[in-house]
């Protein structure tokens, strides 16, 4: 495949997922999740993963600090953008699409990706590395399920 093919590949597949993860963010109409709704439900999913697992105390801190990690990567990610839509449809407001904007918002995101990612790794890894042989089978068998974390049953 020819260099320049390759290279508009790539940028439109950028331009393409930086879009629509931007289009995903801003799908709902209604406001953002409070500081405090986040940490009812944060609270909610270290609780049920904890009982789920008969996590002990290390294992619980270990799952608190990669709650923590998580969650700082998605407002990291998310940033201080209040109207997702409202950059999309910045795009294309004018009668051409905004290239270097697209570009622009795709590595603002890629940065923040390849900043946080290795400490949510990490931190999985140290939660993951204190389990059980049998509260590892646990996860396994819960990442195989489609419903994952969030199912009930």
């Amino acid at each position: 495949m020819k260099p320049w093919i390759k290279r508009s590949l790539m940028a439109f597949t950028g331009v393409a997922i930086a879009v629509g993860s931007l289009a995903a963010c801003g799908h709902r109409e209604r406001a953002p999740m409070s500081a405090e709704k986040i940490a009812e439900v944060r609270g909610k999913v270290v609780n049920r993963i904890t009982s789920k697992l008969d996590l002990n105390a290390e294992q619980q801190q270990k799952l608190n600090v990669l709650a923590d990690k998580v969650q700082a990567q998605r407002t990291a990610l998310i940033g201080q953008t209040t109207d997702p839509r409202g950059e999309v449809r910045a795009l294309v407001a004018g009668e051409k699409f905004d290239r270097a904007r697209a570009l622009s918002l795709l590595d603002e995101k890629t940065r923040v990706v390849q900043v946080s990612t290795p400490e949510v790794i990490n931190a999985f890894a140290d939660f993951y590395d204190s389990l059980n042989p049998t509260q590892q089978a646990e996860v396994r068998e819960r990442l195989q399920k489609r419903h994952g974390w969030w199912s009930r049953g």
